[in-house]
């Protein structure tokens, strides 16, 4: 019997729709005439999924005891066996099954049936795959606890992916379309936040990628085809300015395309001898493409552009690298010696592409038509022994010629290799033709001796020329690789200058760039030390580590004094002296980029002074302004107590002495209010953090507070956080008074999250949070930052609401226990703040006090 195929729909969460859509597919096939049977299909109480089980044949459950002693249903293998259908529908394919079931785990229930040749529709999230649960548990905080070998899932004949936007899936949730209204703001809080989902899905489409990599890979061997495909690659374009740029970096966008995942790095190799049309508004032009691609851009130094992109490659592990074809020179191409066949041959293990281009003259930078490279001078020296010696032989068929001829002849030669060649060459093509001339041309001839004193004066005539002019040429040469690299290292310095003006870099991004620049294996940067009695200290560095100070270099380090007390040390080469103009130029640059860090500091000293006295200016203007009511208020019952107390009958009394105890009780909360907001603002609220759990917290905050507005939800097992309980308290109360106030038609729901991470940009801190959720009118985006503001209310609520301290107050708190105050809107309408703070140091420390089913009133 032929075995039944297995199909599985794949979700990155629950509520993603995968049980609807293998129902939907189940009415699909047996409207095409399938026999169709419903092993198990779980529900959980969603409309839509139910009004979908509707017209299909459901054999079974069998219901079983679990370790509780609930009545669970299971899937009933033997009524499928019976029934003997075409496609079974059994739902949940990593669920373990009740003690005393048939099998332990449904894959293997969904084996038997494969095994008859039934054909099974069945459903799957990725938390329950085995080689994704610590990576899933990582991204939500809880861990899963069923879950199927990635060995039987890869068993499957069909996996389907059924996506959702995130988003749409929150709404979902929030319409009661996933969980009961009792669940939602928990769910919302916990594995439901927006990054969560966003995480799953792509851990999802990875993992299925992964998949049909390896389909694609079967079916490469099945055909035998040989040509591998890799997982990832880095890619690196050799840029030279030219139009043919672009058209290289797209090349290489669509080369990463084709695999899962990669580098593009943008190159440029800047040389002395570099024409100006290298650089510019095309390069800048390429730069901002290669950025947009989701690439990066970087730019590097060196006389022989093949062997610094090569350098670099190798440096950044490159898998790959892509390159522009030029056309180059006949003899180039002949000998091998151009900049793409350099690269060829130098590149071992990494792949080269030579991507042809309709621009024509472009590739990488070549040496300018000025600059004589070592190849010109050979060939100047191979030139000045064989044209001689060519255009005597030439000129011995006409024998009638005079020496003067003979001799413009040889000068003729003599330039030519001069142009070629330079200065030597031409000096060896002009001692060799005068004494060809003097052997062939002169009286007596077939030996050097000169019979006429006119043949003498002519022939050093003849080698004076020949001299002065491949010296005016070696000349002209050697002014013009000054002129271009003069080209270059102002290029260079504008640059740094373009970089200063637009980039916020710090030391430490100078110090890699600058690594980067010289192609060094270090930077480091030094400065005189007065705790280290007046001895040289690293600051920063990059790269490898450095000498342990600028005294200590060796004859590869180079070292720049940027002043009497700062020095910048480079290892791994020694510079040109084109390099140290280079290196003074970006020592320059350093002193002034701590100067201006130097000045940010002190700006926002400045700036936290000035908002230190606005703030304390509006303190002493809520004080006259904000306090004199309930102070009037008081006041005025005093005196109706004092002077008619025995008069007034009971309830004036009572009515009376309540008026005070509330203005009192408002007097002391704008008091408490004023005097955290003055500590907040002069940096005075120093935190005495220990581990506390949010149960207490939260339990102290809302005493006063009216409990039947305010529901907690807490998660089970929640770690406490470090904090500082007296502030935690403050933050609590006075977000939760804040949404009683302002959402007086709503419940205050309070809803702990598990423990979470903040990503590699946060430094993988571990943290604890707390959802504070209303349903009130919510804050538009654009008031989100101004509601943190001290002194503002929304829409210009009257004076009775309070002062517009309590948000300002509960934020500065919360960030001077290292923590973050947050805000989003709640799905349906509202406002959700979020308590963020960061865990203990030490082994976790979990609430204290039982917490299953600790939804209170």
């Amino acid at each position: 019997m032929a075995r039944g195929t297995l199909r599985i729909f794949l979700g990155a969460a629950a509520g993603a729709g995968t049980t609807y859509s293998m129902l939907r597919e189940a009415h699909s096939l047996l409207a095409a005439g399938r026999d169709v049977a419903v092993g198990i299909a779980e529900d959980h109480g969603r409309q839509e999924t139910m009004t979908c089980l509707g017209g299909l044949d459901v054999v079974g459950p069998r219901l079983f005891e679990d370790a509780h002693g609930a009545q669970v249903p299971e899937l009933d293998v033997e009524a499928v066996l019976a029934r003997q259908p075409d496609v079974a529908v059994v739902d949940e394919y990593a669920h373990v099954n009740a003690p005393g079931s048939r099998n332990e785990h449904r894959w293997q229930d969904i084996e038997e049936l494969l095994a008859a040749g039934t054909d099974v529709l069945t459903t799957l999230t990725v938390q329950h795959i085995a080689s994704l649960k610590d990576v899933v548990a990582a991204v939500t905080g809880e861990p899963g606890d069923e879950t199927v070998a990635d060995a039987v899932v890869r068993r499957a004949d069909h996996i389907e992916l059924v996506d959702i936007a995130p988003e749409l899936l929150r709404q979902r949730v929030a319409d009661g379309k996933v969980y009961p209204k009792d669940r939602i703001e928990a769910a919302l809080a916990n594995g439901f936040r927006l990054g969560n989902l966003i995480a799953l899905r792509e851990i999802a489409l990875i993992w299925l990628a992964d998949r049909v990599d390896e389909g694609l890979a079967s079916y490469r061997e099945s055909q035998g085809i040989t040509a591998t495909w890799p997982a990832r690659d880095r890619v690196v374009v050799g840029l030279s300015g030219g139009p043919e740029g672009e058209m290289l970096i797209r090349r290489a966008s669509r080369i990463l395309s084709r695999v899962n995942g990669g580098d593009l790095l943008a190159v440029h190799v800047r040389r002395a001898e570099e024409r100006a049309a290298t650089s510019g508004q095309l390069l800048d032009a390429q730069r901002h493409l290669a950025t947009d691609l989701g690439g990066t851009c970087h730019t590097v130094s060196g006389e022989d552009t093949a062997e610094s992109l090569l350098q670099y490659a190798r440096s950044v592990n490159a898998t790959q690298i892509v390159i522009g074809a030029s056309p180059g020179r006949l003899w180039e191409r002949v000998l091998g010696i151009g900049v793409g066949s350099k690269v060829v041959r130098g590149s071992g293990d990494i792949d080269v592409h030579i991507v042809s281009h309709p621009q024509g003259g472009g590739g990488l930078p070549k040496p300018a038509p000025g600059g004589l490279g070592r190849a010109r001078t050979i060939i100047g020296f191979v030139l000045a022994v064989l044209l001689p010696v060519l255009l005597t032989a030439a000129l011995a068929v006409s024998p009638d010629l005079n020496l003067a001829t003979h001799a413009l002849v040889h000068l003729t030669g003599v330039m030519a290799v001069a142009f070629i060649g330079g200065l030597w060459p031409a000096v060896l093509a002009a001692v060799l033709g005068s004494l060809l001339l003097n052997y062939f041309q002169t009286d007596p001839v077939g030996t050097l001796n000169i019979s006429d004193p006119q043949n003498v004066f002519a022939l050093l005539v003849f080698l004076g020329a020949a001299v002065a002019v491949s010296l005016v040429v070696g000349l002209s040469a050697r002014r013009a690789r000054e002129a271009l690299r003069a080209r270059a290292e102002a290029t260079t310095l504008a640059d740094l200058a373009h970089d200063a003006l637009l980039a916020d870099d710090t030391v430490a991004a100078f110090m890699d760039k600058l690594r980067e620049t010289f192609q060094v294996r270090s930077a480091g940067l030094f400065t005189v030390s007065e705790r280290a009695g007046s001895a040289w200290e690293l600051q920063a560095c990059a790269g490898d580590a450095p000498p342990p100070s600028p005294d200590a270099v060796s004859l590869t380090d180079s070292v720049e004094l940027a002043d009497a007390r700062t020095a910048l040390v480079l290892s791994g080469r020694a510079l040109t002296a084109g390099d140290r103009l280079l290196l003074a130029a970006h020592g320059a640059h350093l002193l002034l980029l701590r100067q201006r860090h130097a000045l940010q500091r002190t700006l926002q000293s400045t700036t936290k002074m000035a908002e230190g006295n606005n703030v304390r200016t509006a303190i002493l203007g809520a004080v006259g302004h904000d306090l004199r009511t309930p102070l009037a208020g008081i006041k005025l019952a005093v005196t109706a107590l004092r002077r008619q107390g025995r008069r007034l009958p009971e309830e004036v009394q009572a009515e009376m002495l309540g008026t005070i105890e509330s203005y009192t009780e408002r007097l002391d909360a704008l008091i408490s209010n004023l005097l955290d907001m003055s500590r907040i603002s002069s940096g005075s609220a120093a935190p005495l953090t220990a581990p506390v759990t949010w149960r207490d917290a939260i339990e102290d905050a809302l005493r006063g507070l009216p409990a039947d507005r305010i529901r907690i939800d807490l998660a089970p097992g929640m770690p406490a956080v470090d904090a500082d309980q007296g502030m935690l308290e403050r933050v609590i109360a006075n977000i939760v008074e804040n949404a009683l106030k302002y959402a007086p038609d709503s419940d205050v729901i309070i809803v702990g999250v598990s423990a979470g991470t903040r990503g590699a940009d946060d430094g993988g801190t571990r943290f604890g949070e707390l959802h504070i959720v209303d349903h009130g009118q919510g804050v538009p985006a654009a008031a989100v930052d101004g509601m943190f503001q001290p002194f503002q209310r929304l829409d210009d609520a009257p004076v009775g609401l309070g002062m517009g301290l309590g948000l300002a107050v509960a934020k500065g708190f919360t960030e001077a226990m290292g923590g973050q105050l947050l805000a989003e809107p709640t799905p349906g309408g509202g406002l959700t703040m979020i308590i963020r703070l960061p865990l203990p140091s030490g082994p976790a420390v979990s609430a204290l006090r039982p917490t299953a089913g600790t939804s209170t009133s």
